[in-house]
Parts: C-alpha cells; sequence; structure tokens
C-alpha cells in the first residue's frame, strides 16, 4: 500500500508544484479553439478526484462486491500501472469544465485532497479492504485500486499538460 500511497502523494505533488510555473492568465489560455486550457485540466482533476475518494471511502465501508472482477482493460492498466498512451475522448473531454477562479483555490482544493487521502491511509490499511465499487467503464474496483487509479489518471493528465505547454509555446 506504502508504493501506491507514494505514487498518488508524488503526482498530486506534481500538480501542486506545477502551479508555481504559470500565470493565472496563462492557466486560463486554451491553446486551441475546443481545446482545454491547463486550468480546466486543474479543474476535472478537482472533479473527479474527490468521487475516486468517495469510492475508496464506500469499498472500505463494505464488503459487497467482493467477487466481482475489473475490466480486461483495467487489469491492463493496473499491471502497466498507467493509462495507455492514447487521447482520450468522451464526455469529459468537452467544453463543459469550468475554468478556475484562482490559483490559490486550486492549490487549496489540492492540498486538502492530499491531506484527506493520507490521512484515511495513516487510520486504514487499504490492502484489507474486501468490498468494491464499481467504475462507469472499467467494472469493480477494491479501495487500494482506487487509489492506484487515482495516481495513474492524475500521471495521464501529465502527457495533455504537456500537449498544452507545447501548443502554448508554439502559439
Amino acid at each position: 500500500m506504502n508504493d501506491v500511497l507514494n505514487q498518488f502523494n508524488q503526482a498530486i505533488d506534481t500538480w501542486i508544484n506545477f502551479l508555481d510555473d504559470y500565470s493565472f492568465e496563462t492557466l486560463l489560455k486554451k491553446p486551441i479553439p475546443g481545446s482545454w486550457s491547463l486550468g480546466q485540466v486543474y479543474m476535472h482533476l478537482l472533479e473527479d478526484t474527490p468521487w475516486h475518494i468517495g469510492q475508496i471511502k464506500e469499498a472500505l465501508a463494505t464488503d459487497a462486491n467482493s467477487q466481482e472482477d475489473m475490466h480486461d482493460n483495467a487489469k491492463w492498466m493496473f499491471r502497466h500501472n498507467q493509462f495507455p498512451d492514447t487521447q482520450i475522448e468522451g464526455a469529459a473531454t468537452n467544453d463543459s469544465v469550468p475554468q478556475p477562479v484562482s490559483k490559490e483555490e486550486l492549490r487549496r482544493q489540492l492540498d486538502f485532497i492530499r491531506k484527506d487521502v493520507n490521512e484515511l491511509c495513516q487510520s486504514t490499511d487499504l490492502s484489507k479492504s474486501v468490498g468494491k465499487t464499481r467504475h462507469p467503464g472499467l467494472l469493480y474496483f477494491s479501495a487500494l485500486d482506487w487509489l492506484q487509479f487515482t495516481g495513474m489518471h492524475m500521471r495521464h493528465h501529465l502527457r495533455q499538460k504537456k500537449r498544452i505547454d507545447t501548443q502554448l509555446q508554439s502559439g
């Protein structure tokens, strides 16, 4: 469990530290019409991650679905500890993701998430959880799976950040 928690902490710390590299105005810039700004990537992480944490807590509180399995695509992801290196299209890629209000608010929310996860992991051994909850597309995850998935999700969006950085520099 410590490796998974360390990877989560490294991923969220990376996102927190990147805030120092950008002005608020730069965070709001969309490199091309119809794409996300870096601020929207942050907002996406701040929308999804608390839901993931809720799934961790729900899986800890139940023994339901313990015999259920994750999708084969998820098995590949967990075996490689990463999302496939592809751009994922879907509802989450549309323009409905809001822009942030401020850099300080992004930092505050990321710090809160980090603290919440670390306190949860200090008080509970996620690896002993037998309950699972359903991911909308990848089927069933245990509490520890959800934590690993959250770190993978944050690292996946670092690729998107790199593409946005490249587009902003060339634009």
